[in-house]
């Protein structure tokens, strides 16, 4: 059963047209990637699941029910980390909690908030503000603020794209472990073919035209650690299939 769906959507900015006849179901569980070049409106169309833009026209839906909003059952992290930065980690967790679950007991609310600050691998930084933090561990925060809220799907919106490749590479590996673990609907956003097929059971390519283009279904076994994938000659031809769409989906956009 469809958890999230748009149809038909077209979103514009003033007279230009950024989303066009949009179409897409989100099973439950399932991890979807949506790919595409910088400025084919990938962010756009995240804020429209996470409620965040209204389209111009079309319809998004959350389990058949009207989305005109943002709601606790999408939790959504962004590419910047949107952290407050006068308060800890346990602190921002804990302010997001309390806005989603304002009835929970206090020590229900910090058995939740360690929880998820465990799950990301950060309980040795606890009591740390975000000056003292890497960028992944923001980024780490980010994600585990938004698992504590429990959303019944999770919206990341290139959450690894201002991270170096070596912290990158590592945290897509923790979102997969994550995802394992709680089984979490997940969309990601992203423009690296690498981390679509690595992380996704589903890719669908948003092309510069602002429509979506192919479809492709990651069946290789998971885990899928990226140095494998490199010698797996499956992970190298839906490699070479993925990126052959984009580059041509884009040569056609500017003949």
């Amino acid at each position: 059963m469809a958890v999230l769906e748009l149809s038909n959507i077209r979103k514009d900015f003033g007279s230009q047209t950024i989303l066009n006849g949009i179409d897409l179901a989100v099973e439950d569980g399932e991890f979807v990637a949506i790919l595409g070049f910088s400025g084919t409106g990938k962010t756009t169309l995240i804020n429209l699941m996470a409620g965040l833009e209204k389209p111009t026209a079309g319809s998004v839906t959350f389990r058949d029910k009207p989305v005109t909003g943002p709601g606790p059952e999408r939790g959504v992290v962004f590419q910047s980390y949107a952290l407050m930065p006068w308060l800890t980690v346990t602190s921002n967790i804990a302010l997001a909690v309390r806005s989603a679950m304002p009835k929970l007991p206090a020590k229900d609310l910090a058995a939740r908030v360690q929880k998820y600050i465990k799950m990301v691998g950060l309980t040795h930084a606890a009591t740390r503000r975000p000056a003292e933090l890497s960028g992944g561990m923001r980024q780490r925060v980010g994600i585990a603020r938004a698992l504590a809220m429990d959303p019944e799907i999770l919206l990341l919106d290139e959450p690894l794209s201002a991270l170096d490749a070596l912290t990158r590479g590592n945290l897509a590996d923790e979102i997969e472990a994550i995802w394992e673990a709680d089984r979490k609907t997940v969309v990601l956003i992203t423009n690296d073919v690498d981390e679509a097929i690595v992380l996704a059971d589903r890719i669908l390519c948003l092309d510069p035209n602002g429509t979506m283009g192919a479809e492709f279904r990651v069946t290789l076994p998971r885990p899928r650690g990226r140095t494998a994938m490199n010698h797996d000659p499956a992970f190298k031809a839906l490699r070479a299939e993925v990126t052959g769409h984009l580059i041509a989906a884009g040569a056609h956009a500017t003949e």
